[in-house]
């Protein structure tokens, strides 16, 4: 006897009559073979979804970009403190179960998150109670693995998370072949004993010409083809990762990284208008008037070409019309009123939302107090700029629901929300953690599409 999958195969020597056993093999068969089928469905169906569970419980990246991002960072303090080394500055192994679950609770009744709320005020927690004990476990393991800094040449993403769908579709195909495998052996024992006791059956249908297993194929092929092409078209106008190639390479990680210069210096309409913005020449030759070589760390582009940072400087002067070696700009012979020579510098966009879509900057930047990197990413560690975010309905819409507002109406809360006179009580009676873009209509159709 030989074990095949979980399954017995009997191998016999030739007998005079084996009529007998095959009668049984196949009466047994017959009778519990839709019981079989059953089973064996159930299991695979169990087995696959237990599976897919257990891995969205357990990518804790995931629910660590969906649940806490917009106001934690991993490695330093933001809106709220950074996560990593949490387990040195918790009070009890189970403190941290009973925070994320109720906030207000805890702030009541434990002296160390009163004293926390009051470090962060006016920012509160907000509560998950939703979130199960693995998939908290599965965040709080991400957050303190150690930070990995993608080698010179990787995409600008980084690598992409560790997903396991292909791993899940191989097992399911072995599973099902096993299955198929199983049916046709089945159905050459009932032949094999039909035979033996004389009984006429016609010659199994082959597989290829079987309508069972035609039709199966068919529904198949058309579920994986219908699951792409929704993809595909979900994923139509968004550009996650995209990196055109600019006129000048201009790094942020330099300006806004090493040199610590503020997004608002160069995007300064940010804060009151509608768009950020891009700096004109004359803003970037504010600096560059003094500065005119490059003398920090060799920059690289993503496919490891190292950049020359003088250069890219003197492309800026052409297009501002500056003269190095005079430090004047050139004259205005042609009386256009811009130096000779000078001319706009073309700027490839990026980030570019539908025009049905209604996006303003000073509302989220000056109102929520959004930093950039929420929507672009780390923008202070990009050599080269690209988009970072998908900035898909459904991610803004999930910002919008977890964004806390600051809802305090004393002298560093914002005096609009003074009229949501109920959520105030709530908050005082402790029957509200925190109010939310979504409680004040964030997530209202017409807030974003008119």
């Amino acid at each position: 006897m030989l074990i095949v999958c979980g399954f017995p195969v009997l191998f016999l020597q030739p007998s005079k009559d084996i009529s007998p056993l095959l009668s049984l093999i196949t009466t047994d068969m017959s009778r519990y073979r839709k019981i079989i089928n059953k089973l064996f469905a159930s299991f695979l169906f169990i087995a696959v979804f237990s599976i897919n569970n257990n891995a969205r419980a357990q990518d804790g990246e995931a629910l660590f970009k969906s649940k806490c991002a917009s106001c934690h960072k991993v490695d330093k303090d933001f809106t709220g403190p950074a996560l990593q080394g949490w387990s040195s500055r918790i009070p009890s192994p189970d403190w941290i179960y009973k925070w994320i679950a109720s906030p207000a609770k805890m702030i009541a009744t434990d002296p160390y998150a009163k004293q926390l709320a009051d470090k962060w005020k006016p920012s509160v927690m907000t509560a998950f109670p939703e979130l199960k004990k693995e998939e908290i476990d599965a965040i709080l393991a991400f957050v303190d693995a150690p930070v990995k800094t993608p080698p010179p040449g990787e995409t600008p993403g980084g690598a992409p998370a560790n997903d396991n769908s292909l791993w899940y579709g191989i097992l399911t195909l072995v599973l099902a072949l096993v299955a198929f495998i199983l049916l046709q052996v089945n159905s050459n024992l009932r032949k094999l004993s039909d035979d033996k006791e004389g009984v006429f059956r016609g010659e199994p249908v082959p597989f290829y010409r079987n309508k069972t297993y035609l039709m199966t194929g068919i529904l198949l092929l058309f579920t994986m083809s219908g699951y792409f092409f929704v993809n595909g078209a979900i994923g139509l106008g968004r550009h996650k990762n995209y990196q055109p190639e600019q006129p000048i390479y201009y790094s942020h990680k330099v300006h806004a990284g090493v040199n610590q210069i503020s997004c608002l210096y160069c995007h300064g309409s940010a804060q009151d208008s509608k768009h950020a913005g891009i700096p004109s020449v004359n803003v970037c030759m504010n600096c560059h008037m003094a500065i005119k070589e490059y003398g920090g760390d060799k920059i690289f582009k993503e496919d490891g070409t190292e950049v020359n940072g003088t250069e890219e400087i003197q492309k800026l002067y052409k297009y501002a019309g500056w003269n190095p070696a005079t430090a004047k700009y050139n004259p205005d012979n042609n009386g256009d009123g811009t130096p000779d020579g000078a001319k706009p510098i073309e700027w490839v966009k990026i980030h570019n939302l539908p025009d049905h879509v209604y996006f303003n900057h000073s509302q989220h930047v000056k109102v929520g107090k959004q930093q950039c990197q929420t929507c672009h990413g780390n923008i202070q560690e990009m050599p080269e700029v690209y988009q970072a975010s998908e900035l898909s309905m459904g991610w803004c819409i999930n910002c919008h629901r977890e964004t806390k507002v600051d809802f305090n109406s004393d002298s560093t809360g914002n005096k609009f929300y003074s009229i949501y006179e109920k959520f105030h009580k709530d908050l005082k009676n402790n029957k509200m953690d925190s109010v939310t873009v979504e409680h004040i209509g964030g997530t209202e159709c017409q807030k974003c599409h008119y």
